[in-house]
């Protein structure tokens, strides 16, 4: 019997897509200070912009996980797409905050479009059932991949050109990458999964405390994830030690705390490809629920080492090596629990709901994490509270039943 290949032409386009998507959306924190800066706005006012983003790709993803299922994957996905590039150019225009938290809606309906939800339930459909996890991990690993180049590139741009040009860049690469699409074509779910509505399995989904664990569990890292992608290079630049002349970060042009904390961005990126594929193999092995808990054990215990250490540069490094490997090692588990319990028909709009609990993590930390440093000139107590939200999500995974819910005859 001829084994079915791991990389199919739909695992090809999706990685681009995730590519391009997530290195627009990862380099936002980059955009911080020079906005800030620019209309001497307060940094609640950035927060809440980017807070918006994320609730909003939040609010988008199981509605456009039902639009893929309902009319098809990739006119969902040009949705997307068109959206994203919208709400860039639009943005770029804005001058008031309300005008960016505003348009920020139409950004994260983008991603939403362009990002797991829809992505990942092709990815999934068009997976054979022994690579399933793995091709999981590898699409969410190329939205790693893109976190690599995102912030180094928009501050590159930023050294050229105003941070407006650069918006509508990468209003034009979304766009671009619609090229990709002719190669997203995956097969239908099982005959019994198709003749079972929505209606039905998001019924007896939300009748499942499995689902609700998940749900619930999936906030935190939506919390950490966002507040680090968002707050990060600003925390680095203003709050690290100096880097020392001489050093090794200085000899590759790392001369400031500012391009360190862009660089932080993109070794977390690095590190989660390397991370987010070793969950994907392990998932294919080991009960899932169990790694995740290991997962956010595994944050939790750096994100305390970080903040109760003095920041310095070899801190810094040291925690965006750790973190990246953890980063989003929890996606391709969560996903395929969610497609292990209740099927493939369904998937996006299943995962795109778990992933809301993810959104409503992201819009806390990013809005928390602005009106904190406004209130007390740092960000300490908010960043342990997503220590303890890390530790929370590591206790409530462990009650999952990582069981497939039977199909009604």
């Amino acid at each position: 019997m001829t084994r079915a290949p791991l990389l199919t032409p739909v695992l090809i386009s999706g990685c681009i897509i995730m590519l391009v998507s997530f290195a627009i959306r990862a380099s936002f924190g980059v955009f911080q200070i020079p906005i800030a800066e620019e209309f001497g706005w307060l940094r609640t006012d950035f927060s809440l912009a980017i807070a918006i983003q994320n609730l909003a790709w939040g609010i988008g993803q199981p509605f456009f996980g039902a639009i893929a299922e309902k009319i098809g994957d990739r006119k969902a996905i040009i949705m997307g797409a068109v959206l994203y590039a919208f709400g860039l150019v639009a943005s770029s225009l804005s001058t008031l905050p309300i005008q960016h938290q505003l348009l920020e809606v139409a950004v994260g309906f983008g991603i939403a479009g362009t990002g797991f939800g829809v992505i990942l339930a092709v990815v999934g459909r068009a997976s054979a059932p022994e690579h399933r996890s793995m091709s999981l991990a590898i699409a969410t690993a190329a939205g790693s991949a893109g976190q690599v180049v995102g912030a180094p590139v928009a501050e590159w741009l930023l050294s050229m050109m105003a941070w407006q040009q650069v918006f509508l860049v990468f209003a034009a690469a979304i766009i671009a990458v619609l090229a990709a699409l002719p190669l997203m074509r995956a097969p239908v779910a099982p005959k019994a999964e198709i003749e079972e509505s929505l209606g039905q399995i998001l019924k007896r989904a939300l009748r499942d405390p499995s689902y609700a664990l998940i749900f619930f569990g999936f906030f935190s890292c939506g919390y950490q994830l966002a507040f680090i992608t968002a707050h990060f290079p600003a925390l680095v630049a203003e709050m690290c030690g100096p880097i020392a002349d001489g050093s090794l970060l200085a000899a590759i042009g790392v001369n400031t705390t500012s391009a360190l904390g862009a660089v932080s961005i993109a070794v977390i990126g690095l590190a989660n490809i390397a991370g987010t594929l070793t969950a994907g193999w392990l998932g294919n092995r080991f009960q899932k629920k169990y790694l995740l808990s290991a997962i956010y054990v595994g944050r939790t215990a750096i994100s305390a080492w970080f903040i109760a250490m003095p920041i310095t540069p070899t801190t810094v490094l040291v925690f965006s090596v750790i973190m990246g490997a953890l980063w989003l090692a929890t996606v391709p588990l969560t996903s395929g629990l969610v497609a292990h319990l209740y099927g493939l028909r369904y998937m996006g709009t299943l995962y795109g709901i778990v992933f809301f609990s993810h959104q409503l993590g992201s819009f806390l930390g990013v809005w928390l994490g602005g009106r904190m440093y406004d209130l007390t000139g740092d960000y300490t107590a908010v960043w342990w509270v997503g220590v303890g939200v890390g530790a929370f999500s590591a206790i409530v995974h462990l009650p999952v039943r990582e069981r497939p819910l039977p199909v009604p005859a």
